[in-house]
């Protein structure tokens, strides 16, 4: 027996979301054999973006049941019954968070339409289910209503279970009750984590390192690794018996961190590249002309004053940012063959020819997002209140980084070298350092003057 279930939800932090719409059929794998679908009160607002998608306002839910008044219902219609739906990770997820705060543990096995979608049409273009239902025909009416997508998903599951002749995917890919939720052993992993910036490392029954990431929030992303579908989750979900963390504060620090600790400790699920982080570079070059122009290259074909991007899209992007940042033509520039500005061009193309003041702003470029021979030190938020992280740059090449709490140490280099953390520097941390000056400017730059 099956319950196809969709849920529209209010949207808002994770884990805070109510429902707001519900619908399901029971289904015997043949016919239609009970239905239940309702408006919910979630007693608490609706994400205006959420309300804009479905049509469903707050004047609508006013009287509408609430929860606790729909909730027998749900368990009479999904008894012993496996719950399908497209994405049901999160539906899962979002019925159980319901019923939690009534204090009652809803359990049931789930189906996810999306993974059968995967093995079983392998060709679509797409398998939201939006698109996937309208690719094999099937009408789709109310999209983003759960009725609407209840009946779509429904029409979807019986095709896949017709194409499912061996009779073995729906087997392999049925969930176990807590698969979209957490287990009460990872629940309290997840409830010992804070919800900061740093690194998390996933071990396994033997202690072994198994994953570690960065995040910007350790507790949402490593309940995100115990919630999502797909390989890596399954593994994780499965293999982690325990979950340490370590703060860094700075968003970039932890970033870095993650890269060196991954390269040092190789951990089995995390993917391990040889290659370069990025795959073009600007050339800074004058190749024989009295001003420097930019050349995008192949990472292959980089020179010593170059910065790396990941790709000829992003490369562009950043021509654009500095050309509009210091009224600079693209033409100029070199990276485009025709002015933007046809009649009257309001950039410097007219100062074109004064080569100092062009070159002048090209230096400044460099000086700006580049690391290239600069000793310098790079000062961002620390683990708490007081103190500051920092990461130490000498003669273009990282250092490695530390915690002060004191402003006046971050102009002694040998105090900095005391309180250093290492990393070895290579051409993948000056990219990935490059690239977040280039995105954000929340850092403090403070140059080093003295020789080193």
């Amino acid at each position: 027996m099956y319950a196809i279930l969709d849920i529209e939800s209010t949207g808002g932090q994770f884990n805070e979301e109510g429902i707001m719409e519900i619908a399901i059929y029971r289904f015997d794998g043949h016919e239609i054999v009970d239905r239940f679908i309702s408006l919910v009160n979630p007693e608490r607002e609706i994400q205006p973006f959420v309300s804009k998608l479905t049509g469903i306002n707050n004047k609508m839910l006013r009287s509408a049941p609430k929860f606790h008044e729909v909730a027998k219902r749900i368990i009479e219609i999904t008894q012993d019954a496996v719950i399908v739906a497209h994405n049901a990770q999160f539906d899962y997820r979002i019925l159980r968070t319901e019923f939690r705060r009534l204090g009652y543990d809803f359990q049931r096995k789930t189906l996810c339409t999306v993974d059968l979608s995967k093995t079983l049409l392998p060709d679509a273009e797409s398998h939201s289910l939006g698109k996937l239902v309208r690719s094999l025909g099937i009408p789709l009416s109310d999209r983003h209503r759960a009725n609407g997508d209840a009946i779509a998903t429904l029409k979807l599951f019986e095709l896949l279970l017709s194409k499912d002749v061996e009779k073995t995917i729906v087997r392999d890919v049925t969930r176990e009750a807590e698969h979209g939720e957490l287990s009460p052993n990872q629940l309290k992993m997840v409830a010992a984590l804070p919800s900061k910036t740093g690194i998390y490392y996933m071990y396994d029954k033997n202690g072994e390192l198994i994953f570690l990431g960065k995040t910007k929030d350790i507790q949402k992303r490593v309940n995100q690794h115990f919630t999502n579908v797909g390989s890596l989750a399954r593994k994780l979900q499965k293999e982690t018996k325990k979950v340490a963390f370590e703060l860094t504060g700075s968003e970039i620090v932890a970033i870095l961190k993650e890269y060196h600790e991954v390269q040092k400790n190789r951990p089995k699920h995390n993917t391990i590249s040889k290659k370069k982080l990025f795959s073009h570079a600007i050339n800074f070059t004058q190749n024989g002309t009295p001003h420097v122009r930019l050349e995008i290259v192949k990472n292959g074909e980089r020179e010593m004053e170059s910065m790396g991007f990941n790709g000829v899209p992003s490369a562009k992007a950043f021509v654009k940012k500095i050309s509009e940042e210091y009224q600079v033509c693209e033409t100029a520039l070199g990276v485009s063959q025709t002015c933007i500005e046809e009649v009257e061009c309001t950039t410097d193309c007219k100062q074109y020819h004064a080569i100092h003041i062009y070159n002048e702003k090209i230096e400044t470029v460099l000086a700006k997002y580049s690391l290239s021979k600069k000793s310098m030190v790079l000062i961002d938020k620390g683990r708490k209140a007081g103190e500051k992280s920092f990461i130490l740059i000498k003669n273009g090449e990282l250092r490695g980084f530390g915690y002060t709490e004191l402003n006046h140490q971050m102009n002694n280099i040998h105090i900095l070298e005391s309180l250093l953390t290492p990393i070895p520097g290579d051409e993948n941390t000056t990219f990935i350092i490059e690239s977040y000056l280039r995105k954000r400017n929340t850092l403090k730059v403070l140059e080093l003057t003295t020789t080193i």
